[in-house]
């Protein structure tokens, strides 16, 4: 299963915030594991910089960054991504270039804590919970 990561989901992760954190990071060791193929938008990752350098300082930030980035690939943002998600039905220009990036890079779902935010998605999206639920009833390898 390839799932694309939501910014709030990376963020909740790398800033412990209760109560989401453990769901995040479920997840995310699930991904260093290999059992589940993880990404994360390019365009993400800058945001995902800008809050934790706020939260907890420049080197910090960058560390967080280095992490994420040995475990995660990087869906990328080109013209066409950034097209695409000004005609998408997706109406939030950010969410819908993270629904562009993932319909371009196959990801199988999208985990989010915002699943309304993605109702008009063609990927599916998933809370954190959801989605830890969903790899239960799948037949492990």
């Amino acid at each position: 299963m390839k799932v694309l990561f939501d910014s709030n989901v990376l963020i909740d992760f790398l800033l412990d915030r209760a109560p989401f954190a453990d769901a995040a990071t479920d997840l995310l060791s699930r991904v260093d594991r290999g059992q589940i193929e993880g990404m994360a938008c390019a365009t993400s990752i800058t945001t995902i910089f800008y809050l934790v350098r706020e939260a907890l300082g420049n080197s910090e930030a960058r560390r967080h960054i280095a992490t994420l980035l040995s475990i995660l690939e990087v869906a990328p943002v080109n013209r066409t991504t950034l097209e695409r998600a000004a005609s998408s039905a997706v109406t939030d220009y950010e969410d819908a270039v993270v629904v562009e990036a993932a319909r371009q890079a196959n990801a199988t779902c999208i985990v989010t804590r915002d699943e309304n935010d993605f109702a008009r998605s063609p990927v599916s999206a998933h809370s954190p919970g959801a989605l830890i639920g969903l790899l239960a009833q799948l037949p492990s390898d």
